[in-house]
């Protein structure tokens, strides 16, 4: 009561206050007492965050302080219902309240944040007018927490460091259930998605309506007093050349706005300035509830941009055979790529992603045979590339064939003309504005060029699989692969598992490239076979790359391979169940008429979970789970509409009801 009593009596006088369509949420916005521009939100009447600041700071103008609310606009219902090829929902309907606030600083000019409350959280955005140029130089906004509130985050790698100078990456661990306020272990700051938990409540903080004009953001190192800021990208990440903070134009002619369409939602007025010379930022996402609330929430996506436009028969989410997760560079030979599509057509998979170096170790000649073989089987063919210019010294090959829309042009030209379906690019180079226009020139131009594209060695996609229907996927976090590394990754990859589902695979896919069953060349692995499948439902991405070869799928029961033949390709609904980040976690995931149940545990002792499956009435399903050695299965039932169920350490299962 001592909490409520001090976070009432720190609200300012005059609040602004939204709330959220189901009245839960209320989000409160003022000018303090020392003018500065500041925010609460409580759900339930629950403190979430403390009062926090909001504003920017720009070369040409100054929205820190000396601030007065000029203008509110009444509340409006906005309402968007939205498909997407790849997610934990195929069909969305969002709605929110939606207000904007305008503030003048001490020079007359103004700032407008726009705020979004949904039943599920809500987002913030600021935008800037006025003619002339507007370079971005800070963003104030903050998230306080109260001072019991516990954190599960990832540390941003240093820009520069790391293979051949490639990060950051996003692929670090995560601390998990940390005290708020603990500065991370790397100056580079915290990555997003960032969780939180504060009272009765969780908060996952992101950001999304990334349109290539804007760098991307990360939370800032030091966090003192569990206040945690926006953070800027290093001066490092940036595209050769060019701009790592966002800006307009120099020069605002009216008829610029024919050529630089706004950002979504912001409309010019008549008469007024271009929209070359506005600033929006992207939105700040706080998905916010019970964590079930939380992990159905969709906010990554419903604030993203509309789709662009793209071949709908070419939208083709899937599975796909992958050679070099265990096998490496060397397997990456005409054989052992055409003995992959074979694996793949015997799995009923769709595609075969054919890694680095097949410019050098298979040549266009017999790619285009590759190509050609795998259509004849229904497989789909997918080719490596190296994004890099010179961000990074990573030697692999194709190689800097990306950089210009005319090499892109040639090469999307090249891959149609021998078959490929689609790109996996890696390597990139951050987070700077120059980069992220990268990233967005690449989306948009194999789009229109009909092509599927995946990153790795990437940024965190925030909501792009929403505006670009061909991004299959992105890595953009610590894969599988490390596992294959190092011993230390191996063994910590059940709780980094366990972690995945509430933090980076929350809103966007995630190319983890799940799943092995066999022996991991020299490395003793951790896991059983049940956790390892359990991740094939738990984790989402539009083409799931099974790191099993051939051999090792040869050697699972017959029941096991047949689930893996007929997982569907996409999903329509999720249902939270239980879990813990980092410890356990069980999600149900419809397709159609069947649903899949999946749960995995990190801990080293066996874990009773009861499921309430009252949804699915009087079922029965199948159950595979673990045997009795490590690399065993079992085959049973579970049944609805409740179920218990015992998981063993470092264990996991897969249910299917028809």
């Amino acid at each position: 009561m001592r909490l409520i009593a001090s976070f009432l009596l720190a609200l300012p006088a005059l609040a602004q206050a939204l709330t959220s369509p189901d009245g839960q949420l209320q989000v409160d916005v003022s000018v303090n007492a020392e003018q500065q521009l500041v925010y609460t939100v409580q759900r339930a009447g629950q403190p979430v965050l403390l009062a926090s600041r909001l504003g920017l700071v720009l070369e040409q103008g100054d929205f820190a302080n000396g601030l007065k609310l000029v203008a509110t606009s009444p509340v409006k219902a906005h309402r968007e219902q939205y498909t997407l090829a790849a997610g934990k929902k195929s069909h969305i309907d969002y709605r929110a309240n939606e207000q904007r606030f305008t503030v003048a600083n001490a020079a007359g000019q103004q700032l407008v944040l726009t705020l979004r409350a949904s039943n599920d959280g809500l987002a913030l955005r600021y935008t800037v007018d006025g003619a002339g140029r507007k370079q971005f130089k800070d963003e104030l906004t903050s998230f306080a927490f109260p001072a019991e509130s516990r954190a599960w985050l990832q540390p941003m790698s240093v820009a520069k460091t790391g293979f051949a100078r490639t990060n950051p990456s996003y692929e670090e661990h995560y601390r998990m259930g940390i005290a708020v306020g603990t500065p991370s272990p790397m100056p580079a700051g915290w990555v997003f998605p960032a969780l939180f938990r504060s009272g009765a409540n969780w908060l996952a903080l992101t950001e999304a309506g990334m349109d290539g004009r804007f760098h991307a953001s990360r939370l800032q190192a030091d966090s003192t007093g569990g206040i945690y800021r926006i953070g800027l990208p290093d001066p490092s990440e940036v595209f050769t050349g060019g701009r790592l903070l966002a800006q307009t134009g120099i020069d605002c002619p009216q008829a610029d706005a024919k050529r630089r369409p706004p950002p979504e939602g912001v409309k010019q007025a008549r008469g007024g300035p271009s929209l070359a010379c506005q600033l929006t930022t992207p939105w700040r996402v706080l998905a916010i509830g019970p964590l079930k609330t939380v992990m159905e929430s969709t906010l990554g996506t419903d604030l993203a941009a509309p789709a662009v436009p793209f071949d709908k028969s070419k939208i083709k989410p899937g599975h796909a055979s992958w050679s070099w997760a265990l096998l490496k560079d060397g397997a990456t030979v005409f054989d052992v790529q055409k003995r992959f599509i074979d694996y793949a057509a015997d799995m009923h998979w769709n595609y075969t992603l054919v890694d680095a170096e097949w410019d050098r170790q298979i040549g266009d000649e017999k790619m285009k045979q590759l190509a050609d073989y795998g259509r004849s089987k229904g497989i789909g063919l997918l080719a490596w590339y190296n994004s890099a210019g010179d961000w990074n010294d990573a030697p692999q090959t194709p190689r800097s064939k990306l950089l210009t829309a005319a090499d892109r042009q040639r090469e999307f030209a090249r891959m149609k003309a021998i078959g490929v379906a689609g790109l996996k690019v890696d390597f990139f180079g951050g987070d700077g504005a120059s980069m992220q226009a990268y990233y967005v020139n690449l989306l948009k131009e194999s789009a229109a060029a009909g092509l599927l594209m995946n990153f790795h060695g990437a940024t965190l996609p925030r909501g792009w699989s929403r505006t670009f229907p061909n991004l299959m996927t992105m890595e953009a976090v610590r894969g599988l692969e490390f596992t294959t590394f190092t011993q230390d990754d191996e063994d910590a990859v059940v709780t980094h598992a366990a972690m995945l589902p509430f933090t980076r695979n929350l809103f966007d896919p995630m190319d983890f490239t799940p799943m092995v069953f066999g022996d991991i060349p020299n490395i003793k692995r951790t896991t059983r076979n049940g956790f390892e499948l359990a991740e094939s439902v738990l984790f989402l991405s539009g083409i799931q790359h099974y790191a099993e070869t051939p051999e090792g799928m040869a050697a699972v029961p017959a029941y096991v391979k047949n689930l893996l033949q007929e997982l569907p390709r996409r999903w329509d609904e999720v249902r939270f169940l239980d879990g813990e980040p980092g410890k356990f976690v069980v999600l149900a995931r419809r397709a159609g008429k069947q649903w899949f149940i999946a749960g995995l545990n990190a801990d080293d002792q066996p874990r009773d979970v009861q499921l309430d499956l009252a949804w699915l009435g009087a079922r029965e399903g199948q159950l595979i789970t673990d045997g009795v050695g490590e690399r065993e299965f079992a085959e049973g039932k579970l049944t609805a509409p409740s179920a218990k169920l015992t998981l063993p350490p470092k264990g996991g299962f897969v249910a299917r009801f028809r």
